[in-house]
């Protein structure tokens, strides 16, 4: 398949093992030891976590680069592009290069069968091996001890959050979830968690590997100030290190501060001004993601989120609330079948004034109907549309310029919006 195009081969890996998950790190163990994968850059750190690991990826990375480091980061899912995944020294790698991996893992693989992701996962690895890269991050796609990024030994394992979701696999308790994420710790290695309250097994697994766990709210954190927020933490030789004056963030400042904290354990030239501009540049599409766009004669307020689950939808909902806009909140909303429902949208009921509903271009999504039913049970002003971009055109025809559209839910709703933007807003 080595003159396929880079669509040709995505919609190969679609059809090669008969179920999309199937955690597990023996099938991709063995083609990784076939493709000879060995340390894929002088410094890993993994990253796992319920929420925020793409934002938290982002900042390091954005922090690395500014400091002359060669960069490789690994992330999933991707929105526009499968491209979008694998970056280089902050750029997509292009098309080839991936068909060229893909051949790579695909002559490697013998008889042994690999899900889309995990084929996915070792391209990248084979691209990264041969990059000549000062550091690699990479993001875990479902859970930690049995994701196929795992099979890395990462120099530093950062967990962002731990919340309920994915259940089917990671269990419905926190302990549960957190037993899988701390799969990624490895002995003597540290790690670092950004959630104020880790459940025991965190704590369990960091003492059986001799593990050093540096939590936020203990060994680093931030405090928010008038104007602007600090940052405290500890220098890889064990110092008290701090910023001060970094300015308020679009993205979560508490991924930014679990980003600081990696960031100063890896030893690297500590510059204030470098490392605050490097915040400060850090953008993440569809997380937190404004855009003032005009569409006709009427300048429209969008704001993109991918949060698809209680705990992102609790922050979002948090950062809405003090930002309200001059008129009404819209949101256009759609949700896979296995999300939680009542506990998305319960933050944001008091927020939102109108509900444009609509399937997402998946099997797996929950019904326009579904959720409308719910929703007008809560009470809520609901419009059922067709599609998330017809969603998007009905929500944009009723407001004003005065209004706020937030589109939510999933990946698969932020993904429709960016195509919606590209045809009706000149590919804003």
């Amino acid at each position: 398949m080595n003159n396929k195009s880079l669509a040709d081969w995505l919609s190969y890996l679609e059809q090669l093992h008969p179920t999309a998950i199937d955690m597990g790190l023996d099938r991709s163990r063995k083609v990784a030891q076939a493709l000879a994968l060995g340390r894929l850059a002088p410094r890993v750190v993994t990253v796992t976590g319920t929420n925020g690991k793409g934002s938290t990826c982002a900042f390091l990375a954005r922090l690395l680069g500014a400091s002359g480091l060669r960069v490789g980061v690994y992330s999933s899912p991707h929105l526009l592009r499968y491209n979008e995944r694998v970056s280089i020294d902050g750029q997509e790698v292009d098309d080839q290069a991936l068909c060229e991996a893909f051949a790579a893992v695909e002559a490697a693989r013998g008889e042994t069968s690999l899900t889309y992701f995990e084929m996915g996962t070792l391209a990248a690895f084979w691209l990264f091996a041969r990059a000549r890269l000062d550091v690699v991050v990479l993001e875990v796609g479902l859970g930690g001890r049995l994701d196929a990024v795992n099979l890395i030994d990462a120099d530093l394992a950062l967990v962002t959050s731990i919340g309920l979701d994915h259940a089917e696999w990671l269990g419905n308790t926190r302990e549960s979830v957190a037993f899988e994420k701390a799969g990624i710790f490895r002995p003597g290695k540290p790690a670092l968690c950004g959630d104020l309250d880790p459940p025991a097994p965190l704590f369990e697994q960091a003492s059986r590997l001799g593990t050093p766990l540096l939590c936020r709210g203990k060994d680093f954190d931030l405090l928010m100030e008038p104007n602007s927020w600090f940052w405290k933490g500890i220098a890889a030789n064990g110092d008290v290190l701090t910023l001060p004056g970094i300015p308020f963030l679009d993205l979560p400042m508490e991924n930014a501060a679990l980003a600081l904290q990696a960031y100063a354990l890896l030893d690297i030239e500590w510059v204030p001004e470098k490392i605050v501009q490097a915040l400060v540049d850090t953008h993440v599409t569809g997380r937190l993601d404004r855009r003032p766009v005009r569409v006709g004669h009427k300048q429209v307020h969008l704001l993109l989120d991918v949060g698809h689950n209680p705990h992102a939808v609790e922050y979002l909902a948090r950062r809405l609330s003090v930002r309200p806009p001059r008129g009404r909140r819209l949101a256009v909303f759609g949700l896979l079948s296995d999300k939680d429902l009542q506990g998305v949208i319960a933050p944001l009921l008091p927020l939102v004034s109108e509900w444009f509903v609509a399937e997402l271009p998946t099997p797996r999504s929950r019904a326009a109907q579904e959720l409308a039913v719910e929703l007008h049970n809560q009470g809520q002003t609901v419009q059922c549309c067709d599609n998330i971009m017809g969603a998007l055109s009905a929500a944009v025809e009723s407001a004003t310029e005065d209004d706020e559209i937030v589109v939510l839910g999933s990946f698969y709703s932020v993904a429709e919006a960016l195509g919606w933007l590209h045809s009706h807003a000149g590919g804003k």
